[in-house]
């Protein structure tokens, strides 16, 4: 196996990896690094073994709202409607979201052929309306790509290690997801100052 990586590099104008609280955060910033099991969809949506690894950075975050419905439906009398009939609504509410602004996810394989077909895909993060679009394939040193800047996940079982998750495509003996703990590692500047009319 070469020493090389062969990396693609991902960029569109807006990015957002929804972070596994945001079920409960009325303001929820986009999550700046990949987990596990956001690397395994990847995986499996570009038909490649696997990532190496991956640099993620970006301009800046824009705050947009976003309206939300509950789960729950909620009856109530309607002087509207017939006499006796009812009304079923759904409450809604407002999340404020940091969305990513031109993110640049760079993705290391282990070999040409898995990036040469990764660089032929588009990706998305977690929203399908974000779509990142690949430049050509670099090869580049682990140590070359150690220097690009930007955020990335390293899983550890460590007891300081923070919880990310719980991640949907691994399992205990009991069915239930393992979670997925690691640390996250800022190189360099992550946020970029790249112009945003460019």
């Amino acid at each position: 196996m070469s020493d090389l990586l062969y990396v693609v590099r991902y960029t569109g104008p807006f990015g957002f990896i929804k972070p596994w609280t945001a079920v409960r955060d009325a303001e929820t910033f986009s999550q700046p690094f990949l987990t596990p099991s956001i690397l395994e969809g990847l995986c499996q949506k570009l038909g490649v073994s696997a990532i190496v690894t991956h640099r993620l950075s970006h301009a800046g975050l824009s705050r947009q709202q976003e309206q939300t419905q509950a789960r729950a439906w909620a009856k109530a009398q309607d002087k509207s409607l017939a006499k006796g009939s009812m009304r079923f609504n759904r409450a809604r509410g407002i999340l404020v979201r940091g969305v990513m602004l031109r993110p640049h996810l760079h993705l290391a394989f282990a070999t040409a052929e898995e990036a040469a077909r990764a660089a032929e895909q588009h990706v998305c993060l977690c929203r399908n309306e974000d779509v990142l679009l690949p430049g050509t394939v670099e090869e580049m040193s682990p140590e070359a790509f150690a220097d690009i800047p930007g955020f990335t996940f390293e899983a550890s079982d460590a007891p300081e290690a923070l919880l990310v998750g719980y991640n949907r495509f691994v399992r205990d003996d009991e069915g239930r997801p393992l979670p997925m703990r690691g640390f996250v590692h800022a190189v360099g500047q992550p946020v970029h100052t790249e112009s945003l009319d460019a």
